[in-house]
């Protein structure tokens, strides 16, 4: 199978996306996503599939344009003329307002403009234009067995024009009114362009990300006599190995490593703190981050679609794509919506008519009124449109939403699970004391060689410390999860390093980790890890919220429970295996829905059974993190706000689809009694996108603390 990705515009809501959807199924497409706000389509398809240009030209004639390439950016011929819906307005607003003038041609002494054949010739631009787009739309969203909003627009200026047409050549001016026909066509394509206006600013976000790519960049190249030059290139024609120099004030044009110098760094646009960063030599700086004080020499690691900050626009995109439970429903209405409004338009036809003996010509313009002032799009864009805000406030935030789901899960969530290494603690540990029976320097070197083998925080901070230059070479070495490390030497001799658990003969707790050698202790360690600065008001937060707290770890109970006496936790688990944690949190999800907080690299499997797993992961490993959120400084003080933005962007969304829906609800039966002009009705159709757009968008600057 071929992964696919598209990008198309013009969609306005869900139910352009379910049209395009239909389309790419015929097609025989299989893993279809499409996201309505911001045009990408993703598919896949066998390799053999020749459909993908048949497919692609179904999808224009629906009435989108469809760039299979983002370099078809650059390549592309300018826009033709009428080919934006704001072009349109403009071209037919001066016949409408002609046309407008004319139905007041008695009263304004306009007789000219109240020519009937003059209206006709004022209508006809305006009608060409909008069937060009209405109609055609809304023809083939009907072959394509979704019928979309403009198949309502449609009708009702057709039959308006129809209407109007017949009147003209019985000669009849009461059944003339082409200024409706006009006025609802040039005022829906006016709610379109405020909506496409209110659609780009909800993009806003990740178009931040991305509109700083192109820089310009030093790079250092070396001549015969090894003389060094330094001369400006695009950061798009960068290469991996390529070195650069990047001085204070200077943009970091792709993700580097610094092979001398030292700086410090500004990474707000990934972690969301302005507060620079001290780098130094060995250390990654991210591309798009910015050198606030000092001069580097650097060497690329990464380029294109694999830095660090094209991967979060892309997770962000991805998350974009996927739709929360509450869509789905919304989705099924939306399928079924335009058929039920073109029922509920000829039902008020034949009532006004036959029952209420309302005109021919009123009741007509009660059902027109019908058509257009339904608004399936306002439906379609509530879930969308308040996705796209959340995740840009949260990627502004330094938050990362791997998936829009756990926006939704987090109204439910009663407990959060904590991990204590790394998590709770800052994960830097120091000796405090040790103690070995053997000489110093050797219980030191065998103690390097085991730890530097694992990956865990505390074997890392002793490596760290401890190093040696002549580590002993392990005739086999391994990680037992949970206990610690196990290693033989060439002579056959083993060693553990671990908790009290290595040895059942350790039955005190005093000491942090103990060596042994063949079963026998030679020495043990104690260490010290501080709390993160942080910790204790997260877990204020969470009592006030009414949020339990639980503390889950693999460390002794001493250890634990002294942290979590320290930070008043509710619960605390101790002395628990990666096998024991993972049980754990699935009891705790079949009880209610639960969330895990960890460092992302160790207790992988009880992260993922959570019903949101929170990652405090550092932004270079984002690439690699499979949770459902992630915190891009490293750090716990974002968990309240990634929690009150799921909460807040949920709520969005019911208020949204509260709008929405009441909106239909009132608005067909006050059309249906000629409450409304179809006039009237178009105006106030294409405001009701308006709205909730802007309440989307409320979002962004909400407070949600």
């Amino acid at each position: 199978m071929e992964k696919v990705n598209w990008k198309v515009e013009g969609m306005t809501c869900s139910n352009c996306a379910l049209s395009v959807n239909k389309v790419l199924q015929k097609q025989g497409m299989h893993e279809i996503l499409v996201n309505p706000i911001s045009g990408e389509v993703v598919f896949e398809t066998a390799s053999a599939n020749g459909n993908l240009e048949k497919a692609r030209k179904n999808i224009e004639l629906l009435g989108y344009t469809v760039k299979t390439d983002d370099r078809e950016t650059v390549s592309q011929p300018p826009k033709k003329f009428l080919s934006t819906h704001m072009q349109k307005f403009w071209f037919c607003l001066p016949f409408t307002l002609l046309l407008m003038l004319g139905h007041m041609g008695a009263t304004l002494n306009l007789h000219l403009l109240h020519n009937p054949l003059i209206q006709l010739a004022l209508c006809l631009p305006v009608f060409i234009v909008g069937m060009g787009y209405f109609g055609k739309s809304a023809v083939n969203s009907l072959r394509s067995g979704v019928p979309n909003m403009n198949v309502l627009i449609a009708l009702g200026a057709s039959a308006a024009f129809i209407y109007s047409l017949i009147g003209l050549i019985s000669a009849d001016p009461s059944r003339i009114f082409f200024e409706t026909a006009a006025s609802i066509i040039n005022i829906v394509f006016f709610g379109n362009w405020l909506e496409d206006l209110s659609i780009e600013k909800t993009q806003k976000a990740i178009k931040e990300l991305t509109r700083n790519e192109k820089v310009m960049a030093n790079m250092i190249a070396y001549d015969e006599q090894h003389n060094e030059h330094v001369f400006p290139i695009e950061n798009t024609a960068l290469k991996v190995g390529d070195l650069l120099l990047i001085k204070t004030g200077e943009q970091v044009p792709m993700d580097c490593k610094i092979l001398s110098g030292e700086a410090e760094v500004n990474e707000a646009i990934i972690t969301g703190e302005s507060v620079p960063v001290f780098k130094k030599q060995n250390d990654i700086l991210i591309g798009g981050s910015v050198i606030s004080n000092g001069t580097v020499r650097t060497y690329v690691t990464a380029t294109g679609n694999e830095t660090v900050l094209n991967s979060i626009v892309q997770m962000m995109k991805q998350a974009q794509n996927q739709k929360p439970p509450v869509q789905k429903l919304v989705d099924k209405i939306a399928a079924i919506f335009v058929p039920v409004v073109i029922s509920i338009a000829l039902l008020t036809l034949v009532v006004n008519y036959f029952f209420v003996h309302q005109t021919f010509q009123e009741s007509l313009m009660r059902a027109i009124a019908v058509l257009v002032i339904s608004c399936p799009c306002a439906m379609g864009l509530a879930t969308p449109a308040a996705i796209a805000v959340g995740l840009g406030r949260a990627a502004k935030e330094g938050i990362l939403f791997a998936d829009t789901k756990s926006m939704e899960l987090f109204r439910n969530i009663k407990q959060i699970v904590f991990d204590k290494t790394g998590t709770l603690t800052n994960g830097k540990f120091s000796v405090t004391n040790f103690k070995s029976e053997i000489d110093t320097e050797e219980f030191k070197r065998i103690v390097f060689s085991l730890e530097k083998m694992s990956n865990h925080p505390i074997a890392k901070s002793i490596a760290g410390l401890w190093k040696v230059s002549t580590p002993v070479r392990w005739k086999k070495v391994e990680e037992i999860k949970g206990v610690g490390m196990k290693g033989e030497d060439k002579e056959g001799n083993i060693y553990l390093i671990g908790s009290s658990k290595i040895n059942a003969a350790i039955n005190d707790e005093d000491h942090h980790l103990y060596v042994t050698k063949n079963g026998q202790i030679i020495g043990w360690i104690d260490i010290a890890d501080e709390l993160r600065p942080e910790a204790q008001t997260v877990i204020d937060f969470c009592k006030k919220k009414g949020i339990k707290t639980i503390l889950l770890s693999g460390d002794s109970i001493k250890k634990t429970s002294e942290v979590g006496a320290q930070l008043q936790i509710d619960e605390v688990l101790a002395e628990q295996t990666p096998q024991q944690k993972l049980e754990k949190i699935a009891q705790l999800v079949r009880e209610q829905p639960t969330v895990m907080v960890g460092d992302g690299i160790n207790d992988a499997p009880a992260l993922a059974s959570a019903t949101i797993s929170i990652s405090l992961s550092k932004a270079s490993q984002l690439a690699i993190q499979s949770a459902s959120v992630i915190l891009m400084d490293s750090g716990l003080k974002k968990l309240p706000m990634a929690i009150q933005l799921g909460k807040h962007t949920y709520g969005t969304i019911k208020g949204n689809l509260f709008w929405a829906f009441l909106y239909n609800i009132i608005a067909i039966p006050v059309a249906a009694v000629g409450l409304l002009t179809p006039t009237a009705g178009a105006l106030v159709m294409g405001l009701s996108d308006v709205v909730l757009a802007a309440n989307s968008l409320w979002l962004k600057w909400k407070k949600v603390l």
